[in-house]
């Protein structure tokens, strides 16, 4: 791999930095030299990295005001970064500007199970709120793959999911405040413990918005009971497109699981020996369909989805009665980009969103497309929402086989377009997805989006050049088709 390409920038800029930072945080809070800031060069979309000038590692929330006063006065650009787990690029720095990192704001401030709710600080990781709320039989429903290590100011950044959101919903569903603050230095809290807050709903306007409004210093999140039992089936499929009529079928019996999930032949034969999950390696498509409740609700929907399923034409079914059995069908869709590393040097995760009808048709396409760019992809689908997560194969060792990987992605995404879908589901847009933007949105609506941006960051100095496409960018791009051959993606650093 080559060495990633870096933008200058002079010794005396980054000393002004520096002290203007340490006048406000302690010495050991900032960062400069490059083994120090090397860490923070790239989040979990690591082909594109780029080494930051500075990194600024706050310990409370006066901190945090203290950095972006002393940005905003140099009129230094900075981007806020969580666990560093996203895979979009959201938090990949900028050469002349700084990394606010809020990891060390990672506490618990209260768990209420009166109201069902918890206060924490960004850098609490997800799986830690559920830990702390299991005493009281809650836990916080949203669960990303990386769960036990990405933090609730990622989750809020980039409205993540994870396999139990098609009953409980995204992170949006499941907040109920942010406290925040602006580049101008000013705390502001959006929503509100109650049912309603008064306003707008700049709550869900927050949510998402991939760091580019203000940053994150303490959120409500809502929290759900545990359910008395919860049961897994495993159906088998010769055939994709028998697969995804399946989920269709499944929703449309007005049956909502607590979990939908589908995997191909390639994913499954990439799992199996990873975590012997028990999967059928000779299907063509794997469901996992999962119900929780009272015991006898999960009887009765458990019985009613198998028999959707049969009629759908699946060709093995297998249902969990342990909650041990449970978890073991879990983990190989949970360990699946783990699994990945296993049988390929790289892999390239994307992410889109469709609607549900469309899964046997978009799943033909990227066969298609596995031909044509001579790459294998392993599909595994947030499949009851439509969200899938392809994960492209590939070796950045051999000669142009990341570009490959990239028209691979940006065509998916168009088809997702093309079928009525979205070029993201919950992993945000990024750096990743920026030129998609351009053949999902018109310039009218990129100026509504730069509207709001303007609205809470008028000097344009959070994470500027992130997931809204200038208008030059769209002009260039915007009106080519990568099925085409001729999308062409923007000089980043890369390895």
């Amino acid at each position: 791999m080559n060495a990633p390409i870096t933008v200058p920038f002079t010794a005396a800029r980054q000393r002004e930095v520096v002290d203007a930072l340490r006048a406000v945080l302690p010495a050991h809070c900032v960062l400069f030299n490059e083994e120090d800031t090397r860490p923070y060069e790239c989040d979990g979309l690591s082909a594109y990295r780029q080494l930051p000038m500075v990194v600024a590692l706050p310990e409370d929330e006066a901190q945090i005001v203290e950095v972006l006063n002393a940005c905003r006065r140099l009129e230094v650009r900075l981007v806020p970064r969580g666990a560093g787990t996203g895979l979009s690029g959201g938090a990949m720095p900028i050469a002349d500007g700084v990394v606010l990192s809020t990891a060390r704001l990672s506490r618990i401030i209260k768990v209420d199970p009166y109201s069902r709710t918890a206060i924490v600080q960004p850098g609490v990781r997800n799986l830690a709120i559920s830990e702390a709320a299991a005493v009281h039989k809650l836990y916080y429903a949203p669960d990303p793959s990386s769960q036990i290590a990405c933090t609730i100011g990622g989750n809020v950044a980039e409205n993540s999911g994870g396999v139990h959101c098609l009953k409980y919903g995204l992170t949006v569903h499941n907040v109920m405040r942010v406290r925040m603050v602006t580049i101008e230095g000013e705390i502001v809290e959006l929503g509100s413990e109650a049912l309603d807050a008064p306003g707008l709903d700049l709550l869900a306007v927050f949510i998402g918005s991939e760091g580019m409004l203000g940053v994150v210093t303490e959120v409500t999140v809502r929290l759900v009971p545990k359910p008395q039992q919860a049961r897994v089936i495993m159906a088998s499929f010769d055939d994709v497109v028998k697969g995804g009529n399946a989920v269709a079928n499944i929703i449309a019996a007005g049956i909502i699981p607590a979990g939908l999930e589908m995997m191909d032949k390639t994913s499954t034969r990439m799992v199996e020996p990873f975590v012997k999950a028990g999967y059928d390696t000779e299907a063509e498509a794997l469901l996992l369909c999962e119900s929780d409740g009272t015991q006898e609700e999960v009887e009765e929907e458990i019985e009613r989805m198998t028999a959707v399923l049969t009629e759908s034409g699946a060709t093995a079914i297998a249902v969990s009665h342990s909650e041990a059995e449970r978890l073991k069908f879990w983990s190989g869709r949970k360990n699946a980009f783990p699994a990945a590393g296993r049988i390929s040097p790289d892999y390239y995760c994307m992410d889109g969103t469709i609607p549900r009808k469309q899964l046997a048709a978009v799943l033909s396409g990227i066969t298609r497309m596995e031909t044509k760019y001579g790459l294998r992809c392993a599909n595994v689908f947030h499949a009851g929402d439509g969200n899938l997560h392809p994960l492209i194969l590939f070796d950045a060792n051999q000669p142009d086989e990341l570009h490959r990987a990239e028209l691979f992605g940006a065509e998916i995404l168009e088809l997702c377009v093309e079928v009525g879908g979205t070029i993201t589901g919950e992993h945000g847009v990024g750096i990743e997805k920026i030129n998609s933007m351009c053949v999902q949105f018109a310039p009218e609506e990129r100026e509504v989006f730069f509207a709001v941006k303007r609205a809470f960051d008028p000097p344009f100095l959070l994470n500027p050049d992130k997931a809204i496409p200038t208008l030059h960018r769209c002009a260039e791009y915007g009106k080519m088709h990568v099925s085409k051959g001729k999308l062409k993606f923007p000089d980043l650093p890369r390895f």
